[in-house]
């Protein structure tokens, strides 16, 4: 029996995400490793924004937890999810049902937040606009600020491009969505036409009534909000990770952490 970390999630919750999980790879002898306790060590990792190496002995090896991970993270194409991102989907999905809405949302708001890299990360760009040398991440949540879409890139992609690229990588996930909200970031003809063109929907820009003067923007706030949610796991705070598809799985599994915790206090 391990110590109980304020990370972990309750084994009734992570049941409803399991079969998917574990259909990572065909089952040919019973398994010995308790795929709940791997899960945990990854919020344990992602929470505390320890290293591998620092993982508590009373959670499975670094080498088992890591496997489960490269299992779960990986996606068959670039247009297609990875686990990790279908169990996302699929409680996304639940929770709009469990409000009253539609699994597939008609209007998004899309945004990004530039983070630094350490030295441990291989991929980065600097962003002139935030001065940022790095990676960029971009995001496309409802009114609940529930993530949609998202994508990551290097710093120096431009917010209007990094938009266009989560857009074409989750047109199937966002083919209901008509209105897309966004900031003055995003102002121009022609991004608004290449959205029309991907998804076939209209780009509304939210801008400030006076300069100089700090106003909360309606509807603005809640991708901020979105992004705040992820700033509770310190291995978010900068990004550490040695390619970007691996920093993209561990923003989808912070959101699957948190719908998912969400469940076990309902």
């Amino acid at each position: 029996m391990r110590k109980i970390y304020a990370s972990d999630i309750s084994r009734e919750v992570f049941m409803e995400i399991e079969p998917l999980l574990l259909s990572s790879r065909k089952r040919t002898r019973p398994r010995k490793t308790d795929v709940y306790e791997v899960f945990c060590a990854l919020l344990y990792l992602l929470k505390s924004g320890c290293q591998w190496d620092m993982l508590p002995s009373d959670f499975p090896a670094k080498s088992t937890v890591y496997y489960y991970f490269k299992l779960w993270k990986e996606k068959p194409s670039d247009t297609e999810p990875s686990l990790l991102e279908q169990a996302l989907k699929n409680v996304v999905g639940e929770a709009r049902i469990s409000h009253g809405r539609n699994v597939n949302t008609t209007f998004v708001i899309v945004d990004s937040q530039s983070v630094k890299n350490t030295d441990t990360a291989r991929e980065k760009g600097y962003g002139a606009g935030k001065k940022v040398s790095g990676i960029k991440r971009h995001i496309a949540v409802d009114n609940q600020g529930l993530p949609h879409a998202m994508a990551v890139t290097t710093a120096n992609v431009t917010d209007r491009t990094g938009a266009l690229i989560t857009f074409t990588r989750h047109r199937k996930s966002l083919s209901c969505v008509t209105n897309i909200l966004a900031d003055g970031g995003y102002t121009g003809t022609a991004f608004a036409d290449d959205v029309h063109h991907i998804l076939g929907a209209t780009v509304e820009i939210a801008k400030r009534s006076e300069l100089h003067t700090f106003k909360v923007i309606p509807k603005r706030w809640v991708v901020e909000r979105s992004f705040a949610w992820l700033e509770k796991c310190r291995r978010l705070w900068k990004n550490c990770e040695g390619d970007l598809n691996t920093s993209l799985q561990l923003v989808n599994l912070a959101f699957l952490a948190l719908l998912l915790r969400r469940k076990d206090t309902e």
